[in-house]
């Protein structure tokens, strides 16, 4: 049924994982809208109690975005881009009315990070490197990165993160906040079916009332619709152009010069 996701129900627990490997499991626009399928599926589903969202492989969660897939992109399609990814995908996973864990098994960078910070709780392994990349390619991040990392880890160090483009490691970030725990590769996925069998003991009805009234706290629709269109600016400059034409081209980008 898909081409980019797999999904499995392990009792009451739903296991997403996005399957494209050989992009370190990059997202694209198909991808999105798979995940925004099966996230609607799930929804409906009385069985499914909590969600849990991963990478194939034991190198990254998700990598980023499909960068070749918007490199020529217009001021208008990158507004386009950044509002139907929120809307489809990350604002919905941030709603859904059951609880989702991203399972960080490996680099989770730009979209990547963005997708574990839209689900309500975060475990990585030991190995997992998290940030937000995109200033290298003269852009922001898009996905709602300006607006939750701050939330997480406060705004002067998701102000470095965002600003240098560095990755930290799953101790740095589960020090600041950023995931719930940490644990090794090989029992990253039975730690987060225990969490997810200590939620499922309790009403369902009250943890998506709980979700609904914690998200009321943190309402960043305004910065989230700045987000979309300082983000979009971003694809009218220069910087943008040489920023992903060094990327593709594995090149250092020189933006001063």
């Amino acid at each position: 049924m898909y081409e980019n996701i797999l999904f499995e129900k392990v009792g009451k627990i739903g296991w997403i994982t996005i399957n494209r490997p050989a992009f370190l499991n990059a997202l694209n626009k198909q991808t999105i809208s798979e995940l925004n399928h099966v996230l609607g599926a799930i929804s409906l589903d009385g069985e499914i109690g909590v969600v849990c969202i991963t990478g194939s492989g034991d190198k990254a969660f998700v990598a980023g975005a499909d960068i070749k897939e918007f490199a020529g992109y217009t001021v208008a399609q990158g507004g386009e881009l950044a509002a139907t990814g929120q809307e489809l995908l990350f604002n919905a996973l941030e709603q859904m009315n059951k609880p989702t864990i991203a399972v960080i098994n490996g680099f989770a960078l730009g979209g990547g990070l963005e997708l574990a910070m839209a689900c309500h709780i975060r475990i990585a392994s030991s190995n997992a490197r998290m940030g937000l990349p995109e200033v290298s390619l003269g852009v922001i991040p898009g996905y709602g990165g300006t607006q939750r990392l701050p939330l997480l880890i406060g705004r002067g160090r998701a102000n470095q993160l965002i600003f240098t483009g560095e990755m930290i490691s799953a101790d740095q970030a589960s020090q600041w906040g950023l995931v719930n725990n940490v644990v090794e590769q090989d029992v990253l996925k039975d730690e987060a079916s225990a969490l997810a069998h200590k939620i499922l003991k309790n009403s369902p009805n009250a943890i998506a009332t709980a979700i609904t009234a914690v998200n009321a706290g943190f309402q960043t629709q305004h910065g989230l619709n700045t987000e979309i269109e300082l983000f979009a600016s971003c694809f009218g400059t220069k910087d943008f152009q040489i920023g992903t034409d060094a990327f593709l081209t594995k090149q250092k980008a020189n933006f001063r010069d």
